[in-house]
């Protein structure tokens, strides 16, 4: 794996914890709500911004995805 995927990976799973926290929810749950909506895949293409900001703006990034699309 080079050392940008491995990159976006962190940023994703960094998400994923933030969120899970932030909403009380299960990761596992996190995890599957974000493969629905295609927030993985998402967060991995924004990656050349979202790794310049704090971590918890991947969290923001994440709900306010989510808010638009209703889920």
């Amino acid at each position: 794996m080079d050392e940008r995927t491995r990159d976006e990976n962190l940023l994703v799973v960094a998400a994923v914890e933030g969120y899970s926290r932030r909403h009380h929810v299960p990761a596992r749950e996190t995890i599957q709500t974000f493969a629905r909506q295609g927030l993985l895949r998402l967060i991995r293409d924004n990656y050349p911004v979202l790794h310049t900001q704090s971590l918890d703006e991947s969290v923001a990034f994440a709900e306010d995805v989510l808010a638009r699309a209703g889920a």
